[in-house]
C-alpha cells in the first residue's frame, strides 16, 4: 500500500547540507529554521564518504547528532541515499564502476554522477550502503522519508561503460529471444548491418556520419530508462524491507531517458521535483510572447502527471550559477513567493527550497540559497517568512486538494525518444506543445500533461473533454483505438501534421498517412513538404481570417462524408487545399490540421471549440496565470498568479475571500507585480 504525501497542511522546509559547516552552525541554523515554521529538512544525498569513510567502515555519528538536534527542534528529516556521488576510494579501487562516453572516454572523479547504473560492484556497494543506513535509522523519530540517490539522469543520461553494453546485450536477448526478431525490429537489413551472434550487439557507437541506427537507438534510450528504474528498485527494495510503512520512499528530478511515470508506479509513494524557475534566463523560449519563468507551469503538468500530489525538494530561492560562472539573476522581489506558489498551485504539498545557505566551497558557490555566506538577514529570509506565515492560514485548508483540468496535452515516452534522434520531429513537436500550452496559459484554461503507455484505458481520460495530440509519429493501433472511443463517447481529440506514419519500433507503415487514425480524422494526406529555408509557409484562411502555417504543410484528401472543411491553404502550390478537416465521431469529434501549430492556429482553435476558463468569474489579463485545486464535493481554490513586474488588474465578477489576507474582495482589484491571491468562491 503506497503511502501518501498528504499531510494535514502544506509542508515547509529546506535542503541542508551539515558536512559543509562547522558543528556549531547546527543549532542556530535549526533554530531559524523552526522560528520560520518550516517542518522539512532534507540532507545526506552527497554524503557517503561520512557514513562510509573507508570501505566498509562505517560511522554514523556524525548524522546522530544532526538528526538528533534536528529532532530536538522538532524538524522532521528526508535522508537521500548518497549514491549520485561514489566516494574517491570506491572509484579509486573500482574504476569499472564509472560512466564511459560514446567514443569509449572514461569520465573520472571529481564532479557527479559520474557512475553507471549497471556496473556489478557498484550495486553491490550501492545497495551495502543503503542497508546500513535504512538499518541505522529506520527508528530514528526525526526520519519520515527516503530520497532514492539524487536527480537521476540529470548532468548525463547516457551509459556507455562495459558493464552497459554487457546489459545492453541482455535485455535485449530478453526482448526479442531470437537475433531474427532483434535484425527485423531494427531494420539491420538496410546498409547490411545484419547481426549474426549476440556478441555483436552494441549501444550505439559513434558512426561515420553521427547517424546511428534509428530503430536501435530507441531501444537505447528504453534500456537506458529500464537501468535507472532497476538501480532505483535495487535501493528501493532494501529500504522498505527495515522502514515497512513507517518512512516513505522516493526520488527526485524530470530528467531525460526515463519513464518516470512507470518508475513511481512501480516503487514510489510519490514524485518529487526540482523547480528552477529561473532557468528561463539561460534557456529562454525565443518563440512568440515568451513564457520564460511562468513555463514552468507546464513541468509541473509533467510532474503532476505522474503524482497529482507531489513534493518539490528543491525550490529556486536565490540566483544561479557555477563555480565558473554566474548565469541567473537573483529572483526579483516577490518571484520568490510567486514560484513557491506555482508549485503549490500546480499539485505540490511540500515545498522545500534550496538551499539553506549558499556554499562557500565547491562547484556551487554561485547557486545561491536562502542566506548568503554571510548569515545575515536578507530579503530572501523575509520573503520566506511571509510565504510560511501565509501557509499557516491556508495550508490546511489546501493539502490533499488536486489540480482541475478539462483540456489535456498528449505525450508518450516513445515519441519523446524517438524525436531525440530525430532531429526533424523533436523540434516540431515541441514548438506545437509550446504553442498550445502558451494559448491555454493566456487564455486561462487550465491544462494538464497526460502521458499515455499501453496500459492506459479509457476510464484513465475520464473528466477530459479536450484532448490535445500535436504530433504522434509513434501511433499504434491500440492507441488509435482508444482515441477513436474518447471521441465516441464525446470528446474531441486534436492532431498535426505527421501524425501516425511509425510504429513502437520506430519503422514506417506503408498505409497512407495519418496511418492508424486515418478513420477516426476522416482524412489521407494527399500531398506534403517541408517549408524551406528561403520559403514562407502559406497563409491558410479559417473562419474569415488569414493565419499562417508553419515549418511542415500537408494538404488533405476529406475521406468521410461526414468530414467539414474548417480551413485551406490560401496560396502556394497547395492552395484552396484543406488543411484542417473536423470529423465528427459519435458524440464528440476529431480534428486534424496538416501543419505545426502556432500561437494564432491554437488560439483560432480554442475559439472555434468554444473551450474558455471554467472560472468565469474572474477576468484577468494575460500576465496572469489561473490555476484551480479543489476537494471532492468542495469550492474550487482558485490560484491567480502574475508573473508581469508590473501591477495587474483583474475583476471580480462575484465576491471571494482573499485566503491570504482573509479579507473578502470583489470588483476590481489591483494585483502587485509578481503578486499572488488565493481565492475561495461562496
Amino acid at each position: 500500500m503506497k503511502k501518501s504525501l498528504v499531510n494535514q497542511t502544506i509542508q515547509l522546509g529546506v535542503c541542508y547540507y551539515p558536512e559543509h559547516w562547522n558543528e556549531e552552525l547546527w543549532e542556530d541554523d535549526f533554530k531559524r529554521m523552526k522560528d520560520l515554521n518550516f517542518s522539512v529538512v532534507r540532507m545526506a544525498e552527497f554524503a557517503w564518504s561520512i557514513f562510509e569513510p573507508e570501505e566498509a567502515q562505517f560511522s554514523f555519528e556524525f548524522f546522530d547528532r544532526v538528526l538528533d538536534l534536528a529532532h530536538q527542534y522538532g524538524l522532521k528529516v528526508v535522508l537521500g541515499t548518497p549514491t549520485a556521488t561514489p566516494p574517491a576510494w570506491l572509484t579509486y579501487k573500482y574504476p569499472e564502476v564509472l560512466n564511459v562516453s560514446q567514443e569509449g572516454v572514461q569520465y573520472q572523479h571529481g564532479q557527479r554522477r559520474h557512475y553507471n547504473y549497471n556496473s556489478p560492484i557498484y550495486q553491490e556497494l550501492s545497495a551495502r550502503i543503503v542497508e546500513k543506513m535504512a538499518e541505522h535509522y529506520k527508528s530514528h523519530p526525526a526520519v519520515i522519508g527516503w530520497q532514492i540517490d539524487n536527480e537521476l539522469n540529470c548532468e548525463i543520461n547516457v551509459f556507455y561503460s562495459e558493464a552497459d553494453h554487457t546489459a545492453f546485450r541482455s535485455w535485449v536477448k530478453n526482448k526479442y529471444d531470437s537475433l531474427e526478431k532483434l535484425n527485423q525490429a531494427w531494420g539491420t537489413v538496410f546498409w547490411n548491418q545484419t547481426y549474426t551472434e549476440w556478441e555483436q550487439v552494441h549501444l550505439t557507437r559513434p558512426t561515420v556520419s553521427d547517424s546511428p541506427n534509428p530503430h536501435q537507438a530507441l531501444d537505447e534510450k528504453r534500456f537506458i530508462s529500464d537501468s535507472a528504474i532497476s538501480y532505483a528498485e535495487l535501493q528501493e527494495k532494501i529500504i522498505r524491507k527495515h522502514v515497512g510503512d513507517k518512512q516513505w520512499v522516493t526520488t527526485n528530478g524530470l530528467f531525460g531517458h526515463l519513464d518516470n511515470h512507470k518508475m513511481t508506479d512501480e516503487l514510489l509513494d510519490f514524485f518529487a521535483y526540482d523547480s528552477y524557475p529561473n532557468f528561463s534566463t539561460i534557456y529562454p523560449d525565443t518563440g512568440e510572447k515568451p513564457l520564460l519563468d511562468r513555463k514552468w507551469s507546464w513541468n509541473l503538468s509533467t510532474v503532476r502527471s505522474i503524482s497529482p500530489n507531489f513534493a518539490v525538494f528543491e525550490q529556486q530561492s536565490g540566483p544561479g550559477g557555477w563555480v565558473n560562472r554566474m548565469e541567473q539573476p537573483s529572483p526579483k522581489p516577490g518571484q520568490m513567493r510567486l514560484w513557491t506558489y506555482q508549485s503549490i498551485a500546480n499539485g505540490a504539498d511540500m515545498v522545500l527550497y534550496f538551499r539553506w545557505r549558499t556554499a562557500t566551497m565547491g562547484t556551487e558557490i554561485y547557486w545561491h540559497g536562502l542566506n548568503d555566506y554571510h548569515n545575515q538577514p536578507n530579503r530572501r529570509i523575509k520573503e520566506v517568512s511571509q510565504i510560511s506565515e501565509e501557509l499557516q492560514k491556508i495550508g490546511e485548508k489546501i493539502a490533499g486538494s488536486t489540480y482541475k483540468a478539462e483540456v489535456a496535452i498528449l505525450k508518450d515516452y516513445e515519441n519523446e525518444w524517438d524525436g531525440e534522434l530525430d532531429l526533424w520531429h523533436g523540434p516540431l513537436e515541441q514548438k506545437s506543445v509550446m504553442a498550445w500550452f502558451k494559448a491555454l496559459q493566456y487564455n486561462h484554461v487550465p491544462v494538464d500533461a497526460f502521458y499515455l503507455s499501453q496500459d492506459t484505458s479509457i476510464n484513465d481520460l475520464e473528466g477530459y473533454k479536450v484532448l490535445i495530440y500535436p504530433h504522434p509519429t509513434i501511433l499504434t493501433e491500440e492507441t488509435a483505438s482508444l482515441l477513436q472511443e474518447f471521441a465516441e463517447q464525446g470528446g474531441t481529440v486534436i492532431f498535426g501534421c505527421r501524425t501516425g506514419y511509425k510504429n513502437l519500433d520506430g519503422q514506417c507503415y506503408m498505409k497512407p498517412f495519418p496511418g492508424p487514425v486515418s478513420s477516426l480524422c476522416g482524412v489521407t494526406v494527399e500531398d506534403f513538404s517541408l517549408v524551406g529555408p528561403y520559403e514562407n509557409a502559406p497563409s491558410i484562411q479559417m473562419d474569415g481570417e488569414q493565419l499562417s502555417a508553419d515549418s511542415f504543410i500537408e494538404a488533405l484528401k476529406v475521406e468521410s462524408e461526414e468530414a467539414e472543411v474548417i480551413a485551406r491553404f490560401a496560396e502556394g502550390y497547395m492552395s484552396e487545399k484543406p488543411v484542417l478537416v473536423k470529423n465528427p465521431v459519435g458524440k464528440g469529434a476529431s480534428y486534424y490540421y496538416g501543419s505545426t501549430f502556432t500561437l494564432g492556429t491554437a488560439e483560432k482553435l480554442l475559439s472555434l471549440l468554444n473551450i474558455s476558463t471554467p472560472i468565469d468569474w474572474v477576468k484577468a489579463p494575460e500576465a496572469v496565470e489561473i490555476a484551480i485545486r479543489k476537494k471532492e464535493n468542495n469550492q474550487p481554490f482558485v490560484f491567480l498568479l502574475n508573473y508581469s513586474n508590473q501591477e495587474q488588474e483583474i475583476t471580480l465578477l462575484q465576491e471571494a475571500t482573499n485566503m491570504l489576507t482573509g479579507d473578502r474582495v470583489s470588483g476590481s482589484v489591483v494585483m502587485e507585480a509578481y503578486g499572488v491571491m488565493v481565492l475561495e468562491g461562496k
